[in-house]
């Protein structure tokens, strides 16, 4: 896959939240983390986190949206549940980006929001616990950038020629 990514949250206030989407950012292969004005318990997360996530990848660990510094050319898409919203499924994302998802209680901030180049919302009725958002994310970018082909549009998927799974590699 071609660019980078990054991913994290505004005032998180929940360890175990904070590990959750820190190894599902590891797994997906993020660049690095950050959070913004985290609660101090939030430290806690490394505990959370059986990947180690922290040893693989940077965390930034922002006081204020001010000391947030994004890398050259890096485009901050906010995930928030709002009308204006684009819906995740039909939004291009940049090679480049940095994704920060809202309070656990709460949404993004105005002053986060009109920072983003970008807000995206995923379709659904209500909002989402913030790991489990994370992952939608990560994992439609994944889809999307991943250079994998268009879906076959009969159900399954392409028949695998089991020949040529036996063969030894070169």
């Amino acid at each position: 896959m071609r660019g980078y990514f990054g991913i994290g949250a505004e005032e998180m206030s929940k360890p175990m939240n904070l590990g959750a989407l820190m190894r599902t950012a590891h797994a997906f292969g993020s660049s690095f983390f950050f959070t913004l004005n985290a609660h101090p318990k939030v430290r806690e997360a490394y505990n959370s986190d059986p990947s180690r996530s922290f040893e693989h990848m940077p965390y930034y660990a922002w006081d204020n949206l001010d000391a947030m510094q994004l890398p050259r050319g890096c485009v901050l898409v906010g995930v928030e549940l709002t009308d204006d919203a684009v819906e995740l499924p039909r939004f291009q994302h940049p090679s480049a980006a940095a994704y920060v998802l809202g309070r656990e209680r709460g949404s993004l901030s105005p002053e986060l929001i009109a920072r983003c180049k970008h807000v995206v919302k995923i379709p659904t009725k209500f909002c989402l616990n913030v790991g489990l958002a994370g992952a939608l994310v990560m994992y439609d970018r994944l889809l999307a950038l991943g250079g994998y082909p268009a879906r076959p549009t009969m159900p399954g998927g392409p028949k695998l020629d089991m020949t040529e799974r036996l063969k030894p590699k070169a």
